[in-house]
């Protein structure tokens, strides 16, 4: 069984859908019991940082989340679900997320005007990079890793955001580019993110959700 983590902030029923497609067993819960009962878990997420783990906190199901990932349970943040992964965010302030993945969360915006990369050169001529980053775009990956083996390089998938994980490349196993290499999915041991939606990305998400069920 799959435990989709329900905290107030997840968009459910496209990923409840996705599993169930895949013939997953796929309970949505704030329950700790049907975490610790569960062979995986799904930490979805849409919105801001902040607001977010705020909810999670609330649910009390933080510790049992630590405690089902020490003891190898593979779990699997999509989008901000991802981003609350990672040490801290720096979206409109600084707060502290779940510290299972090294690195921060950062600004699109701020770090292609860094970089100097707000505009970019197509046939039509020069246009601005839009912020929030949506749509599709190609994802280069570790060639051996288990999330990717039903996909190939190049593939499309579908974003939505407009933070981005940073200054985590001992587990960065997928970017796309933007402007910027963009963080496109991260690894900790049995801990997975996925900025992009899965199972928003037709066949490839669902290569990607396939993967998951079978780690």
């Amino acid at each position: 069984m799959i435990a989709i983590i329900d905290y107030g902030v997840g968009n459910l029923f496209s990923l409840t859908a996705s599993l169930n497609y895949l013939g997953a067993e796929v309970k949505v819960t704030a329950d700790a019991a049907d975490l610790e009962a569960a062979d995986r878990i799904i930490l979805p997420g849409v919105g801001a940082f902040e607001d977010a783990i705020a909810k999670l906190r609330a649910t009390g199901l933080v510790d049992t989340i630590m405690e089902q990932v020490e003891k190898g349970k593979p779990m699997l943040g999509i989008c901000l679900g991802m981003q609350l992964l990672f040490e801290e965010s720096h979206e409109y302030g600084v707060h502290q997320g779940l510290g299972l993945v090294k690195g921060t969360v950062a600004s699109i915006t701020e770090d292609l005007k860094a970089a100097g990369k707000e505009k970019v050169e197509t046939p039509a001529g020069t246009e601005e990079l839009k912020v929030p980053h949506i749509g599709w775009n190609a994802l280069k990956f570790d060639a051996d890793e288990p999330l990717f083996k039903n996909i190939k390089q190049g593939d499309c998938v579908y974003y939505v955001h407009s933070f981005y994980g940073r200054d985590c490349e001992e587990s960065t196993i997928a970017t796309s580019e933007y402007g910027i290499t963009v963080t496109g999915a991260v690894r900790n041991g049995n801990v997975y993110g996925t900025q992009f939606h899965p199972e928003k990305s037709g066949k490839v998400g669902m290569g990607i959700l396939k993967a998951f069920m079978e780690i």
